[in-house]
């Protein structure tokens, strides 16, 4: 299913009147963005990430990072405009675990603004890929997280949403809990791809850790075509 600017553009005016004017974090008069100006200059931004996984680091540098190095991602890179602390564990938090929606509109607004600026000088993807959830976990949480922030961003940036050809074909366990080598491990097999894939695709989730998830996906996108992986997220723990 094919995600379209108009339809965006209608949720997000429905929004912006339903929404009272003020700032998610500090309560006083906000824009329609649902933040206030002080609290956006003070979120945790990503300022020197690591070129391919966005790993925050001490300096800006053109060298990936060395994880990155002795074992290259399958994905061309990962863009995260934010570092996980707060206050964004906390929105992100609120929104996936709580169901406040309203926390989730607010980061792909700010998340979608920023990628417009991010590819107003390089090639934008032909497709933008949420990351899946399996559909007993949807039913549980009653959304899919991933979803709500490729929404947004889908229609600020005219870019075809596909909700219908990437499958989480496994139920898998949660992966907070996990380290880096038994998420892989979870993840085998977990995700499959419909079709062919075009050459150049997004991939978009809420929070960058480990990589895993992305770097499964990436390979079945691979598999089906692709040639140039992106990771959309909001913030990179």
């Amino acid at each position: 299913m094919l995600f379209t600017s108009r339809r965006a553009d209608q949720r997000t005016s429905l929004l912006q009147r339903l929404w009272p004017g003020r700032c998610l974090l500090c309560g006083d008069p906000a824009t329609a963005q649902r933040i206030c100006r002080s609290c956006r200059d003070d979120l945790p931004r990503n300022h020197c990430p690591c070129p391919l996984c966005a790993r925050p680091l001490p300096a800006p540098t053109t060298t990936a990072c060395a994880d990155c190095q002795r074992r290259p991602p399958p994905f061309a890179r990962v863009r995260a405009p934010w570092i996980y602390t707060l206050p964004i564990d906390h929105l992100l938090h609120r929104f996936k675990y709580h169901g406040q929606l309203g926390y989730g509109y607010l980061l792909a607004e700010l998340l979608a603004e920023y990628l417009a600026g991010e590819l107003a000088n390089s090639s934008a993807p032909g497709l933008i890929l949420p990351v899946p959830l399996h559909p007993a976990r949807q039913r549980w949480r009653g959304f899919n997280q991933a979803l709500e922030l490729a929404r947004p961003c889908a229609g600020r940036l005219g870019i075809p949403l596909e909700t219908r050809r990437l499958h989480r074909v496994r139920a898998t366990p949660e992966q907070v809990q996990l380290k880096a080598s038994a998420r892989r491990r979870n993840l085998r097999g977990a995700f499959s791809f419909a079709g062919h894939c075009p050459a150049h695709v997004a991939i978009v989730d809420d929070v960058f850790t480990t990589g895993s998830t992305a770097a499964e996906i990436a390979r079945v996108l691979h598999r089906a075509g692709a040639r140039h992986v992106e990771v959309w997220c909001v913030a990179r723990a």
